[in-house]
This record gives C-alpha cells, sequence and structure tokens, in this order.
C-alpha cells in the first residue's frame, strides 16, 4: 500500500507552500500531486514554481504528478492545461474531462482525478482504453460497489491502479458561483483574493449549529474530515493500491508518519478512528457524513 498527498485544495502563501512541500519531502510519503485544482486565480505559485517544487519532491524519492483544475471555464485555462499536460517529465492527473480527452490526444500518461464521476466498469475500461494509468473513485462510491467495479474487469484490458480518498475534508461539489466571494459581498471576479485569508475554508453551520460543509471558494467540501486511515486490510484486498490523503494542515502529516509503519508490513493495530470530529459513512454504503464505529477498524 502506498500513500500519496492529494494536491492542496486552499490558498497559502507561497512562503507556506514552500515550507509544506519541504516537509513532505522529507516525511514517508510515495506520491505527491502538485498544483492548483480548485481555481485558476491562485497564483502565489506559478508555473515554474511548481514544477520547481516538482524537481525538489523527484529529488527526495517522490513520484510527482501535476494536477488539472477541476473546472475550465475560459480559453485562458484551457491553454494553461495543454500547457500541463505538454510538460515533457510528469503524469497529469485529469479533474476534467477535457483535460483527460487532451492528455489521451496527447499521449500523456494521466491519473482520472474523481470528479470524472467514474461509476462502471465499462467508463473505467474506456479509459484505461484511452490511456488512464490510475483512477480515483467518485468519493460517495462504496467499498462494495468499487469492489463490483473491479471484480468484472475485462481480461484484455491492462487495469489502472486504484487510489482511494482515504483523509481529509471530502470535496463535494464546484460552482461556476465563488462562495468565499459571495460570503464577504464581492463579485467573484472582483475576489480580492479573499480565499487566501481562509486557509482550511469558511465552515457553514446548520440552524442547529452543526457543522456541515466547508466552503473553499467554488468548491463545497465536508465539514469532518474523511477518516478510512484504518481500513488498509479492506482496501488492499479490494484491490486498492495507494491511499491519498488531502492536507487541511501542516499537522495532517503527522498522521503519514503514523501511517508509514504499520503500512511497511507490520501486524494490523485494532485502533479507533483518531479523532471524533470524523466521518467514514460513504465507504460502508451509508450517509457520507456518519461516523461507524460499530464495524472492525484496522490499521
Amino acid at each position: 500500500m502506498k500513500i500519496s498527498i492529494g494536491p492542496l485544495l486552499y490558498f497559502w502563501s507561497a512562503e507556506r507552500m514552500r515550507a509544506l512541500y519541504r516537509r513532505i519531502a522529507e516525511s514517508p510519503v510515495d506520491i505527491v500531486y502538485l498544483g492548483e485544482s480548485v481555481c485558476s486565480k491562485r497564483r502565489e505559485f506559478r508555473r515554474e514554481d511548481w514544477l520547481e517544487t516538482a524537481d525538489m519532491l523527484t529529488q527526495a524519492g517522490k513520484e510527482v504528478v501535476l494536477s488539472s483544475l477541476v473546472l475550465l471555464e475560459a480559453e485562458s485555462e484551457l491553454g494553461a492545461m495543454r500547457g500541463l499536460c505538454e510538460n515533457g517529465r510528469f503524469a497529469v492527473e485529469a479533474n476534467d474531462i477535457g483535460v483527460a480527452y487532451m492528455a489521451a490526444e496527447l499521449g500523456v500518461p494521466f491519473v482520472g482525478g474523481h470528479t470524472l464521476n467514474i461509476y462502471n466498469t465499462r467508463t473505467l475500461a474506456t479509459w484505461a482504453r484511452l490511456g488512464m494509468q490510475r483512477w480515483l473513485p467518485p468519493v460517495e462510491l462504496s467499498r462494495e460497489e468499487l469492489s463490483a467495479i473491479l471484480r468484472d474487469w475485462p481480461a484484455e484490458v491492462p487495469r489502472p491502479e486504484t487510489e482511494v480518498f482515504a483523509y481529509g475534508r471530502l470535496p463535494l461539489a464546484h460552482s461556476a458561483r465563488c462562495y468565499t466571494a459571495r460570503a464577504r459581498n464581492l463579485a467573484k471576479d472582483q475576489c480580492n483574493f479573499a480565499c487566501i485569508e481562509y486557509p482550511e475554508g469558511l465552515p457553514l453551520y446548520t440552524q442547529e449549529q452543526q457543522g456541515l460543509f466547508q466552503i473553499n471558494g467554488i468548491q463545497t467540501q465536508s465539514r469532518q474530515h474523511c477518516n478510512l486511515l484504518n481500513q488498509r486490510d479492506d482496501m488492499a484486498q479490494r484491490g486498492v493500491g495507494i491511499m491519498r490523503l488531502s492536507l487541511s494542515h501542516e499537522d495532517d502529516l503527522a498522521r503519514v508518519e503514523a501511517l508509514r509503519e504499520p503500512l511497511a508490513g507490520t501486524p494490523p493495530l485494532r485502533v479507533p478512528l483518531a479523532d471524533t470530529d470524523s466521518c467514514n459513512g460513504y465507504w460502508f454504503g451509508q450517509p457520507g457524513q456518519v461516523q461507524l464505529m460499530d464495524v472492525e477498524l484496522r490499521f
């Protein structure tokens, strides 16, 4: 089982991002996804900065994948994504179907992000024939549904690696509207880069003051952190080869360090979820915000 760090979903300063990736370079992580996937206006890191960071991580022994935007809305964004696919050195995570077709046409190795909405064997096999080498199931797909997709795989098609979103705030939806700007009574095109003032997003509560969502620009996330870190054995038996962590804070890297020893093959440990502010329902075919504690949870 490998560990990956997904693209940073929040708008941080360049200095803070450089510090984060220096820490990741020293951590027991196998794969790192780099790039802005939420909003093209977030430009603390330019193309040169991302490539410089990719070189640093590669030298540290990490596999680097460059992530695309989730929602392409302008010709300039399409051009930027073509430049991403033509980088000539790194595989691409296609989070928009247009980028996936672009990578396939250019013959670029690519990962299918969870926003491609792959829900059945036939769709996954079609993308595999077009060059997809790895995929992330939609975050709401259950373990039984994932097993069914992989179990019915056609023998003549090489099966892509399967990577599961195992920890972090779930990216639930994306919109052409920017909800962070809206919360500040700003137009999207004159947002004053308000997201940088909310480095973990903007919490949204119900009338009963229960945390429900986290607003992150055009992205809506779960308020709770999905936590499947103790499902390693179950995932491996179902054909999962990579567990993805999505960081909300630098302190989340401590979870990687705690994972590495068990993932290296030591006997599994029976442990509770790491905290009470977690959810795991989707994996078990339940509502996503549910936290199931009456199942066998193992590292």
